[in-house]
């Protein structure tokens, strides 16, 4: 917990916004229910080898959606797009990186998970938190993710709106209308 939350506040900083770290962490539960449900359904332990596999998948978890949302902000910002067009396209263009990412610690975690010989038995649970969270966060956290960014989006416009008079709206709609004049 103390983890997230340290995560948590980070990102916060990095995005200067208290929502968008929260999309970034939505993918967590996903993965820490793949890597209990693994570790329920081949018998194996709760450890502190398997605790050590589940921080490392709140790391790959992390980063992949770190991937899709700094694209989504980027491309918002940079391209004007609206969010679901930016959220979209940074799918479409992180697609393969996330999936290189959760591939190679996928297979990496292979080996453990199947290892044979002295002390083996040890490092099984690790292999088994890496490989079940990895197989049932991946699957989730590529459509949740994006769900999650647009409505706390629109969470957050609805937030920043919920303050300001009828008069500032009708002035927002006139500059939006001279904006798309313009262009």
């Amino acid at each position: 917990m103390i983890a997230v939350m340290i995560i948590y506040l980070v990102l916060g900083v990095l995005y200067e916004s208290f929502i968008h770290p929260l999309t970034i962490l939505s993918g967590l539960p996903s993965a820490a229910i793949g890597a209990l449900l693994t570790l329920l359904l081949f018998g194996q332990t709760l450890n502190l080898y398997s605790f050590l596999g589940v921080i490392l998948l709140i790391g790959i978890v992390k980063k992949n959606a770190i991937m899709i949302v700094d694209f989504a902000l980027q491309a918002e910002r940079m391209e004007h797009l609206n969010p679901e067009a930016a959220v979209l396209q940074g799918c479409l263009q992180r697609f393969r990186p996330i999936m290189m990412t959760t591939m190679a610690a996928m297979l990496g975690g292979v080996p453990l998970m199947l290892g044979t010989g002295t002390g083996s038995e040890i490092r099984q649970p690790l292999g088994y938190a890496m490989v079940g969270g990895l197989l049932v966060s991946q699957a989730l956290t590529l459509f949740t993710t994006p769900v999650v960014y647009l409505y706390l989006d629109r969470l957050s416009n609805a937030f920043s709106s919920w303050g300001r008079s009828k008069d500032d709206d009708d002035h927002v709609v006139e500059h939006d209308a001279v904006k798309e004049a313009a262009e």
